[in-house]
Parts: C-alpha cells; sequence; structure tokens
C-alpha cells in the first residue's frame, strides 16, 4: 500500500482511516481536529477505523451560541475579466438561449425546440399538482433561473391549465425585459413547435449584439459543491476549493455554498465566522430548520453517508461534513439565502437553503446566481448543473480513469504539487471558464436541473 504526506497527515492510498492511538469504547474519534463520531468498541492501533467500530454522536436541533467575529484584515484586489454585463448590473459569464417550462408537461416540446434551435432546455417534472410550499419553491426556483446572467434570452414554456401558470408565474417573477423573456402558452396557438421557434429565433437576433466587456471579479458568485465523496475530499480537493474560495474573496466576490444536510456537525466552523449576530441567527435558523425537517419526517440527521461515501473511506456525516465545509476556506459569512434569493452586499460566504442531493444542490446554486460551480468529486459524476461546471477530482486515478467528466487534479497535491501553485491554477482555470472556456461538462451537453420537494402531489 503506498502511502502519502499531506500537511502532515499520513494518507494511503485507499483512502480510508486508521486508528494512529488506542481509541477506548465510548471515546470519540478525531479526525480535522473535530470528533467524527465515537467508537462502538475497543478500537487498538492501526485498525481500520469504519460504520462498524464508529458512531455518529449527531441528534437533535443542535445549539450554537453567538460570539462576536473579529474579521480579519484582508487586503483587498482589484481585477477583471470579460463577461457579458446585463442592464440590471449583473454579468454572465455565457450568453446562451434558455427554454424554461413551467411545467413538466411541456418538457417534450422544450426538448424539441432546442434540438430545433440549439437553445437550452431546463426540463423538471413539477408545476402542477403542487400545493402551498412546494409550488412556491418551484415558481421561486424558476424565477431564479429565468433572471440568471448566464441567459442572454429566455422563453418560458407554458399549458394553459397547470397551477403554475404563466400569470402566476409573471406575478412572482416582478419585472423582467421583455425584449429577453417571452412567454408562450401552449394550449393558446395552433403550431407550438412554428410558434417557439419563431420567438427562439427572435431572441437570437437580440443575443447577437452581445458583446463581452471588462468587468471585474467581483462580480462572479462562485458556488462550491461536492458529491462523489471519498476520504481524499477533505484532505485535497474541498482544501484546495476554500483556497480559491478565499482568493475570490479577496477580490470581493460572493462564495455560495448549500448542502444544509453536510453542514450537520461542522456548524460551528461557519457559524463562528459570522458577520454579525443577524448573520448567525438566519444561517443557523436555516440549519435547525433542516434538521426539523429530517426529525419530521422521521428521519435520524446522522443518516447521510451514501454506499459510495462509505466504500471511498467517509463514515459519518459529521466526517463528510467537516471535509465538505473546507470548500468554504476562511470567507465571512455573510447571509443565508432561500430558493431563488439574490445575495446583496458585500463579498462572503452566503449559505444556500437546499439538501445534499447532487441535483438539487447545483439547481439551488444556479438559481441563487451562482454563474459557476466548482464541483469537487472522489468517486466520480458525469452531472453538471444549468451553469458550467468544473469538476475537481480528490486524486488522480480518478483524473485517469474519466478525464472526460474531470476539469482539474487536486490529487497532484499527493504528488508534491505546491499548494499555492494549485491554487492559482484551479483559479486561473475558473477565470478563463468565466471568459469562455469550455468545461467537461458543456462540452458533453450535460446539464441537469432538478427541484426541491416537500410535500403532497396531487
Amino acid at each position: 500500500m503506498q502511502i502519502h504526506h499531506l500537511d502532515n497527515v499520513e494518507v494511503r492510498d485507499d483512502g480510508q482511516k486508521y486508528a494512529l492511538s488506542e481509541i477506548k469504547a465510548g471515546e470519540n474519534v478525531i479526525k480535522y481536529g473535530f470528533p467524527i463520531g465515537h467508537a462502538k468498541c475497543d478500537i487498538s492501533v492501526g485498525t481500520k477505523i469504519d460504520p462498524k467500530n464508529l458512531a455518529s454522536n449527531l441528534a437533535g436541533l443542535g445549539e450554537w451560541v453567538y460570539n462576536e467575529y473579529a474579521e480579519p484584515e484582508i487586503s483587498k484586489k482589484n481585477g477583471t475579466f470579460m463577461g457579458y454585463l446585463r442592464e440590471d448590473g449583473n454579468v454572465g459569464i455565457r450568453n446562451e438561449i434558455w427554454i424554461i417550462p413551467t411545467v413538466g408537461c411541456a418538457n417534450g416540446v422544450a426538448k424539441t425546440l432546442a434540438k430545433m434551435t440549439g437553445a437550452k432546455a431546463l426540463t423538471h417534472p413539477y408545476g402542477c399538482s403542487q400545493l402551498g410550499g412546494d409550488m412556491a419553491t418551484t415558481q421561486k426556483v424558476l424565477c431564479g433561473l429565468i433572471k440568471h446572467p448566464n441567459a442572454g434570452g429566455v422563453l418560458v414554456l407554458g399549458l394553459g391549465c397547470e397551477n403554475n401558470g404563466i400569470d402566476r408565474m409573471k406575478e412572482v417573477l416582478g419585472s423582467w425585459n421583455e425584449e429577453r423573456v417571452r412567454f408562450l402558452n401552449l394550449q393558446d396557438c395552433e403550431d407550438e413547435l412554428f410558434e417557439g421557434e419563431k420567438i427562439l429565433n427572435e431572441l437570437k437576433d437580440v443575443v447577437s449584439a452581445d458583446k463581452r466587456v471588462e468587468v471585474p471579479i467581483s462580480k462572479l458568485r462562485i458556488a462550491v459543491k461536492c458529491g462523489g465523496s471519498d476520504g481524499y475530499s477533505g484532505i485535497t480537493a474541498n482544501p484546495l476549493v476554500g483556497l480559491v474560495a478565499d482568493k475570490f474573496y479577496e477580490y470581493d466576490a460572493k462564495i455560495l455554498m448549500s448542502e444544509m444536510p453536510e453542514v450537520f456537525g461542522a456548524e460551528q466552523i461557519l457559524l463562528a465566522r459570522s458577520d454579525s449576530k443577524k448573520t448567525f441567527n438566519s444561517v443557523a435558523g436555516m440549519i435547525k430548520a433542516f434538521r426539523q425537517y429530517f426529525i419530521d419526517h422521521g428521519e435520524g440527521i446522522a443518516d447521510n453517508p451514501s454506499p459510495g461515501n462509505i466504500a471511498g473511506g467517509i463514515s459519518t456525516l459529521e466526517e463528510k461534513s467537516l471535509g465538505c465545509v473546507q470548500k468554504a476556506g476562511k470567507v465571512t459569512l455573510r447571509g443565508a439565502l432561500n430558493f431563488g434569493e439574490q445575495p446583496e452586499g458585500e463579498g462572503g460566504l452566503y449559505m444556500v437553503n437546499g439538501p445534499g442531493n447532487d441535483q438539487v444542490a447545483v439547481t439551488n446554486l444556479a438559481a441563487c446566481g451562482a454563474q459557476i460551480i466548482l464541483f469537487t468529486t472522489g468517486r466520480g459524476t458525469p452531472l453538471c448543473g444549468p451553469v458550467p461546471t468544473l469538476k475537481i477530482s480528490t486524486n488522480t486515478a480518478l483524473f485517469k480513469k474519466k478525464p472526460h467528466w474531470i476539469d482539474f487534479n487536486a490529487g497532484v497535491l499527493f504528488e508534491g504539487e505546491d499548494k499555492a501553485k494549485a491554487t492559482e491554477m484551479l483559479f486561473n482555470l475558473c477565470i478563463e471558464t468565466a471568459e469562455g472556456k469550455v468545461s467537461c461538462g458543456e462540452a458533453h451537453g450535460y446539464e441537469d436541473i432538478a427541484i426541491f420537494k416537500d410535500g403532497v402531489t396531487l
């Protein structure tokens, strides 16, 4: 078995963890400097630690105490990139045309129109037979996508009889650019493909006049996400993304992170960086609400690591969370965002409501305005969101096996690559992507959205 050393930590190439000292039954097991659970039995030196001998400590809603945060002095930088400046002041890194159905019944038409015109169809199964909060969530997520700056033009497709009709969507949407956001109700026209193609061609004429201009890096909203994690995630890729987040923060950019259940057990790390008691209360409240969501459905809040996570070396949710939150670096926590809400104010970290599910999380991040997603993975996944999704492998083996999935290999840190150099390389890749470099996912046409659901379907 090959042994790697990184930051004075011994890492074995099987991604598993082994006891460095004797651990008695009931004692906490420490990783990343924090408990990741307690020993179910006595564990001797060198013994593999996994779900057979390790149990989570997580239970209940959790309690955290606010302490005033002394925000460190950061030398802010000025920098620019070439992007599409929109009339509302936001900046797109793509100038695409999106087709967004109000209801799943319009998906087939959306897909056909996309094939006919080269537009991007963001299909989903909802918008009808939904009640209360579920309907509101669908509307907020879709409205966030309709206003996304990466879309130079949007065709909103309604059916005509759905709960989430175009008129109701317009109420939630508020204001919009009528030249760039168009609507088509399928039941109102004789030939929906003819009418849809006509509108999309008109949108093409509009976006064809758009040009990239020099804009501040502070206009970027960088989302961080992990999926298909393994035992290396919290050692290579996630800390590296955290360093890139820190670098973007120096330019006053906004960092967005979701996956509420993958904060459980590591809340104190993020909450300790709250810029105010108001921020602390809003983020803590969002985390508690998601814990309550688990409890209300009769689920244990510690039941999170997937079979792939466990096979890759992650045993408890605390372990997963402590690795997960490293993607946020040391960025100051500025606020909490609900579905479709946009971050306003200073650069910093904004927590986005939603589950750890990869499809739902990338959708929520995009709906809150993220133009690019940094997605770390140890097991590998082709999933990409509706915005450029850069895949960062935790290990070189995955990078070599799936080069068509992976945009950057953090496994080089095991091979002696300087951490500062790797940070600069990944940061530069983000800027290149923002300026038009095509990601692996974009090259293969991989893009998905999924909307969070918690209620009755009629």
